[in-house]
């Protein structure tokens, strides 16, 4: 199938103010020995949190949070090192499991902001764009690994993914990564989408066009 693709925007981001609930902040405030926190609103939950966290030394507060939002895939020897080594490293962009890369996106963001920079300040990548079939009879929904095929056309060739995973990217082959590469996809009408990477994957400069022409051609077992 044929689409057209238009980039409206892409843009750096160092937070999505949508990650974080209450219920986390409440949570974690407790777990920083600031209990009965529950009738403060999203924003004095976060400070709240940030002068609970000041008492804590920077790597036993990163193995709080991590061990709250990565307990049940991280093993206590690997969470102790992770909290050590993303205090010199941007662990979201190194990390070897790249299902990883979008938390610890979001934990090392709120280490940053909390300790004013001890943290490095790792970057995400916001793209606004629309995709359009060029049939109108086409009706197909879009999987993170059917948008992210449909980008490579206007990526230039020096892009880390069209690098790393040439193959997924240009043939016609199962793609699983997709899912840890674009971490979160909104639309309201299945034309406009925003979505959300990291710069480590996506920059603006990655583009070669704001305006292309793509295919997709899907697997016998995909809509």
């Amino acid at each position: 199938m044929q689409y057209q693709i238009k980039i409206n925007s892409v843009r750096t981001v160092e937070e999505t103010s949508e990650y974080w609930t209450s219920e986390d902040y409440i949570f974690l405030l407790s777990e920083f020995n600031f209990p009965n926190a529950e009738k403060s609103d999203l924003q004095s939950l976060r400070e709240l949190l940030f002068m609970a966290i000041s008492d804590f030394e920077p790597h036993e507060a990163a193995q709080k949070i991590l061990t709250y939002k990565l307990g049940d895939k991280l093993n206590d020897g690997q969470i102790v090192q992770i909290s050590n080594d993303m205090l010199v490293d941007k662990i979201s962009e190194e990390y070897p499991d790249i299902s990883l890369h979008s938390t610890l996106f979001h934990i090392n963001q709120l280490l940053y902001k909390a300790y004013n920079g001890k943290f490095p300040n790792t970057k995400a990548t916001q793209i606004d764009c629309s995709i359009s079939a060029l049939d109108p009879e086409n009706l197909s929904t879009f999987s993170k690994e059917k948008i992210l095929k449909l980008l490579g056309l206007g990526l230039t060739d020096h892009n880390l993914i069209k690098r790393l995973f040439s193959e997924p990217m240009e043939e016609n082959i199962p793609f699983p990564e997709a899912e840890s590469i674009l971490w979160d996809i909104e639309t309201t009408d299945n034309k406009n989408f925003k979505i959300f990477t990291s710069d480590y994957w996506l920059k603006k400069e990655d583009f070669i066009s704001d305006s292309f022409q793509s295919e997709f051609v899907a697997l016998e077992h995909q809509n």
